[in-house]
């Protein structure tokens, strides 16, 4: 046994720091870990579980609706935002118990309480100093709201799950998943919802099929989309808040929330003192073992701010404790990650946007397919599917699969797989369709459109 306290002491709880010290314990490591916040991360917390609730919550409205063409007679309804925040708390303190149970099964240490590294082997918990043999860092990211006249007003996505009124007039500002996913909530819910956006079309780095085909849908379900439109100012007037764009346009709202991005959460934890690299936007630099350039501590998950979700912080997790404690290479393949929008209609895409795979593998043949699901023409929504691949010509392999639609990441995950496998065009004719689903349009389109 070492002469550290620890083998592998964790600072941060949220998914990846729970699953490398969960796992590194199980081997018989003497593993800790410190989180000052809340057991599960931004994931579990505020993040993807209580988002997706929320979303849920948001589509009844519709359903509502939809029902009456298959013959349901919907009574008066109403919403009670109350009940849905305390229903999605309890929800919540189930998972936190959960997380803090896994770590006690398997055995490692948990303390509730800030810590920073020290030095190149210890730690401090707030006034207790602990050795370890390796430190790994995974405190995640954390909302950034610019600094502007009156942005004191205005709230992030951490507030958001906590409010205790549901506001009638609602401005959403950003241009990423979580703006685009708040702005269908509140639509949904009955707010009177804006979204505002510097660029010209919200969430940049996806297909730009998908993104019109996106923005298109949600103007259809009431959502007042502004693009190239950038908030100067916010004024509190009584109860509500008075928006000044750089245009000179004005907006009254009782809420205004931003979503405008955010940034690795290592405020307070020593860095600099020890020398750790960061990057230009904070997130600390690893290598492809994610050590930092500090030998004894390591960094996975959001704080590096490479590919932001919950799920590769997990496999990150398992990755350094393979190549740590198994003496065996596991390493994440970044290839291909799927990925989700819980927008309203979802969004959901894996692989090449058409644009980058023009770059990356020159010639495409590129099928898309819009249309109106079965479900809607009875129902009278005019809510439409959008789907689309991206087909590299020399190998007929499929690189980009782009889907905006009803559950459209339960989709994708299953062409995730196939295009992990190298599946070309080819295989998908050759499948033969689940009918009728809208998802059976991945193997019928047949005929290219560019």
């Amino acid at each position: 046994m070492s002469d550290y306290d620890f083998d592998l002491f964790v600072i941060g709880g949220g998914s990846g720091g729970v699953r490398a010290g969960r796992m590194a314990a199980a081997l018989g490591k003497r593993v800790a870990v410190a989180e000052e916040r809340y057991m599960g991360g931004t994931c579990v917390n505020v993040g993807c579980v209580p988002k997706k609730l929320f979303s849920y919550a948001a589509h009844y409205a519709e359903e509502f609706e939809d029902a009456a063409g298959f013959g349901w007679n919907v009574g008066p309804r109403t919403f009670d935002w109350a009940t849905l925040v305390a229903n999605k708390n309890k929800e919540i303190e189930r998972l936190n118990g959960i997380y803090q149970r896994l770590l006690d099964n398997a055995g490692a240490t948990v303390f509730h309480g800030h810590a920073s590294l020290v030095d190149a082997h210890t730690v401090e918990v707030g006034d207790t100093q602990y050795s370890a043999e390796r430190i790994l860092v995974a405190t995640g990211g954390w909302p950034f709201v610019p600094e502007f006249p009156g942005s004191e007003h205005a709230i992030s996505s951490n507030e958001v799950f906590f409010l205790e009124r549901l506001p009638e007039r609602v401005l959403v500002v950003g241009g990423g998943y979580i703006a685009v996913e708040f702005a269908g909530i509140f639509n949904g819910l009955g707010c009177a919802t804006t979204q505002a956006y510097r660029g010209p079309l919200f969430l940049r780095g996806f297909d730009d099929d998908a993104r019109a085909f996106l923005a298109d849908e949600m103007r259809k379900k009431g959502v007042d989309l502004r693009f190239d439109c950038d908030v100067a100012s916010i004024e509190q007037r009584g109860d509500a808040f008075h928006v000044t764009f750089r245009s000179g346009a004005t907006l009254d709202c009782d809420l205004v929330m931003y979503a405008t991005g955010r940034k690795p959460l290592v405020d307070g934890l020593g860095l600099e003192a020890l020398g750790i690299e960061t990057n230009w936007a904070g997130a600390i630099v690893v290598d492809d073992n994610y050590r930092t350039n500090l030998d004894s501590v390591y960094a996975i998950g959001d704080v590096t701010d490479r590919v932001n979700l919950t799920p590769v912080a997990l496999a990150e997790g398992m990755a350094l404790v393979w190549h740590l404690y198994r003496d065996h290479e596991r390493p994440v393949d970044y290839d291909y990650i799927p990925s989700a929008v819980f927008s309203q209609p979802n969004l959901a895409t894996v692989g090449y946007t058409e644009s980058e795979a023009r770059e990356h593998f020159g010639e495409l043949v590129i099928y898309r397919s819009s249309f109106t699901p079965l479900k809607h023409t009875l129902s009278g929504n005019d809510e439409k599917t959008l789907m689309k691949l991206v087909v590299d010509k020399a190998s007929d392999r499929v690189v980009g699969a782009h889907m905006v639609g009803p559950d459209a990441g339960e989709t994708i995950q299953g062409l995730a797989i196939a295009m992990k496998a190298g599946a070309t065009k080819a295989l998908f004719d050759s499948t033969i369709g689940i009918h009728p689903t809208s998802a059976e349009e991945w193997v019928t389109m047949r005929e290219p459109v560019r």
